[in-house]
């Protein structure tokens, strides 16, 4: 009998309960919770409750160190979330590795973009037979549209086939720079909001403009680091800075991370968040990428958190020289 467990199948060679698969675990049931097919196991019921075969079974505890305690989540449109690394869903060899490497980056948002159903073979395999929808975030995107009207049409086909309303605008000005094209962001993102959409925008680096975005009513502004698949990592960090600085909403650094030194910088400069996915599904291990990805993140959050030093120009002892056996004269 085969089950899934946090993600990966494990085998089991009898029906087993709860309890018995805990005890087989070596885990204290009084310091887990155990989810069943989307519905938690009351801890009383642990030693009736038999698996079968085919379940999804989530185990977790509260850890220490780290992860984000949820006392400093992310909110974007009144939404808690505890990771601020969101990651696509593209570009991978396979969907199996798509999930290991979402499941790896620790990300709960994850962008989708929207594509026809392949009618010649409706049983082919789907993102969501991998990625859950009910656990994660889907946050459609407009990638390949280079216009508003292809844009709209675009997000309005995605909340009807999921009910998403929170979505990812972006509109390219052409198919080799993928620079955006902001007059048809702008046109896209005001029949949008019009339309109810809470629409996160990706954009250029311009301060004037992400205002504009944010006061028509944007969720989230999302200003390149780079060109889309650059890897050259955050490229101006001025103008991200006062990006920041003036916004009341998440600013999210999207496109242009290479490696986990980028999204840590983005994120040391007081960006809320970082979205990227080349960086991942590009590596020659993008699971291994992932989990780098998922601690650069929380690593230069709680370095901005923290305060950095002052840049100086001359030196500053570590340690006091009064009261020390030699003298300067």
């Amino acid at each position: 009998m085969k089950i899934t467990l946090n993600g990966e199948i494990k085998e089991l060679d009898r029906p087993t309960t709860i309890i018995s698969l805990l005890d087989l675990l070596h885990l204290d049931p009084n310091r887990v919770a155990v989810e069943r097919n989307l519905e938690v196991a009351r801890r009383g019921t642990f030693a009736e409750v038999y698996l079968n075969d085919g379940d999804q079974v989530e185990i977790v505890h509260f850890i220490g160190g780290g992860e984000d305690s949820g006392t400093d989540p992310l909110v974007i449109a009144g939404r808690t979330f505890h990771s601020r690394l969101l990651v696509g869903t593209g570009k991978y060899k396979d969907f199996h590795e798509t999930q290991q490497a979402i499941l790896a980056s620790g990300a709960e948002i994850v962008t989708v973009a929207v594509r026809r159903v392949n009618v010649s073979d409706p049983h082919s395999p789907m993102l969501t037979d991998f990625i859950d929808p009910k656990k994660f975030t889907y946050l459609p995107n407009t990638a390949g549209c280079f216009t508003a009207e292809d844009a709209v049409r675009t997000l309005r086909l995605a909340r009807e086939a999921g009910g998403w309303d929170m979505v990812k605008l972006e509109v390219l000005s052409d198919p080799k720079y993928l620079w955006p094209n902001n007059p048809e962001t702008l046109k896209a993102a005001e029949l949008l909001i019009r339309d109810g959409f809470k629409v996160m925008v990706y954009t250029t680096d311009d301060p004037y403009l992400c205002k504009v975005f944010e006061e028509m009513g944007c969720v989230a502004v999302m200003p390149l680091a780079a060109p889309t698949g650059s890897g050259l990592g955050v490229r101006n960090p001025y103008t991200i800075r006062i990006i920041i600085e003036q916004a009341k909403v998440p600013v999210l650094v999207d496109a242009g991370v290479g490696t986990a030194s980028d999204a840590a910088i983005a994120m040391e400069l007081g960006c809320d968040g970082v979205l990227m996915n080349t960086a991942i599904a590009g590596a020659r291990d993008p699971i291994r990428m992932a989990r780098a990805m998922r601690r650069a993140v929380q690593a230069g959050r709680d370095a901005f958190l923290a305060g950095r030093i002052p840049k100086k120009l001359y030196a500053t002892a570590s340690s006091p020289l009064e009261g020390t056996f030699f003298s300067h004269s």
